[in-house]
């Protein structure tokens, strides 16, 4: 049995030999590239904060909860509360750590969505063409008409304030650019030798398009949905600033640079902190994004 099981792994990894090899190649390049090592570290870190949030926040219980101790409002930095407090007594790093749960919930919710839908809808009409490339084309340039922010806003200002109807907005103005890229690239793809055969064989449109299509398109996908992490980051700060996004008493990072703007800047550690973490957020993505466009593009990789 254990020869058996070995010899399936020795015939898998032999049939996916180049597989492997390209992808230790690409590691190698995102080694090389200093920049990409912080963003990822940085990125990872996130990751963990949001994890673990309950146990790396000192005072957990005051992520929404008020601080009813008088004398522990608007404290400056100190030993026991390394970043202050706000105008509730409430510690500024507790709430920051918090808020990197809303933070990357909504990227992953956003770029997900937008995903799903554009990337399916885009592979369609690049390789069907024809009315069902110019009506899917023409619905997203009806969207793209409008500055994605402004689309946000009003999505949002028409359905009610919330966290949820911000992930929602943000992702019905994020998918057309999904769906341009990765039409783009179908048409492309569809010209070559493998997806002819496949055509001249009777192999099913939806066939082309999931097995043969998407897989050889997506690389740019990726990139551009690393890169947009960073601006999902600060759509929803911007979004919690106008008051449009998370609520009170969210820990949202947005949120908390708009309730803090009133003192600023005699209590600038409650400005400044939260709006240093959407920076350190934002930068991170952008710069492992920039790092997946280089391992990605073959004509960077042979520079």
């Amino acid at each position: 049995m254990a020869e058996q099981r070995k010899g399936g792994i020795r015939k898998w990894l032999e049939e996916h030999e180049s597989q492997i090899r390209e992808f230790k190649h690409s590691l190698r390049l995102l080694r090389k590239n200093p920049l990409s090592v912080a963003g990822l570290i940085i990125i990872l870190t996130l990751v963990v904060i949001a994890i673990f949030a309950p146990y790396i926040a000192p005072y957990p219980e005051q992520a929404t909860k008020p601080n009813l101790v008088k004398e522990e409002i608007l404290i400056p930095p100190n030993q026991y509360h390394l970043l202050g407090t706000d105008r509730l007594g409430r510690d500024v790093l507790t709430r920051i750590i918090y808020g990197t749960r809303i933070a990357l919930e909504v990227v992953v919710m956003v770029i997900t969505l937008g995903l799903l839908i554009g990337v399916p809808l885009g592979a369609i009409a690049g390789t069907c063409g024809g009315k069902i490339d110019t009506v899917i084309m023409r619905i997203c340039d009806v969207f793209l008409s409008f500055p994605s922010l402004l689309l946000v806003i009003i999505i949002c200002a028409t359905i009610g304030p919330s966290l949820m109807h911000a992930m929602l907005a943000l992702a019905i103005s994020w998918w057309p650019w999904y769906a341009r890229i990765i039409r783009n690239e179908a048409i492309s793809v569809k010209e070559r030798a493998y997806v002819k055969a496949a055509n001249s064989i009777g192999v099913g449109k939806l066939t082309i398009v999931f097995r043969h299509i998407l897989p050889n398109s997506i690389a740019p996908v990726i990139t551009q949905a690393t890169l947009d992490g960073g601006a999902v980051i600060l759509s929803l700060a911007g979004l919690g600033f106008l008051g449009l996004g998370a609520q009170p008493p969210s820990p949202d990072w947005g949120l908390m640079i708009s309730t803090s703007r009133h003192t600023f800047p005699l209590s600038w550690w409650w400005t400044v902190f939260p709006g240093l973490a959407i920076f350190l957020a934002a930068l991170s993505f952008n710069l492992l994004g920039d790092a997946f466009r280089d391992v990605l593009d073959p004509r960077l990789r042979r520079r």
